[in-house]
């Protein structure tokens, strides 16, 4: 939930802070509009790789409780393929 809601506030601030920004001369002045942009989508992203660094934590503790609860042989062959995320990376995620 908590991802949820800053992640909507994220993609909505774009749109508050844009019709007020100045777009520049599209010569050699680039405007406010396109470093807004730019800031955003770096803000964006950084909101991203933290909250998938979390869910990835979260998974990692359910499947060492599942392998303490479990027998051996159906958390590697049913629960652990299941929980696998697909490998994004996003620019600077370690």
């Amino acid at each position: 939930e908590e991802w949820r809601n800053d992640m909507k506030d994220k993609l909505v601030a774009i749109n508050q802070s844009l019709p007020t920004t100045p777009a520049g001369d599209g010569f050699d002045d680039v405007g406010g509009k396109a470093q807004a942009v730019q800031l955003w989508i770096s803000s964006v992203l950084s909101t991203i790789v933290h909250y998938k660094a979390q869910h990835r934590s979260l998974l990692n503790e359910a499947a060492t409780a599942l392998q303490l609860a479990s027998p051996n042989d159906v958390v590697l062959e049913n629960v652990l393929p299941f929980l696998k995320l697909p490998s994004y990376t996003f620019e600077g995620e370690d």
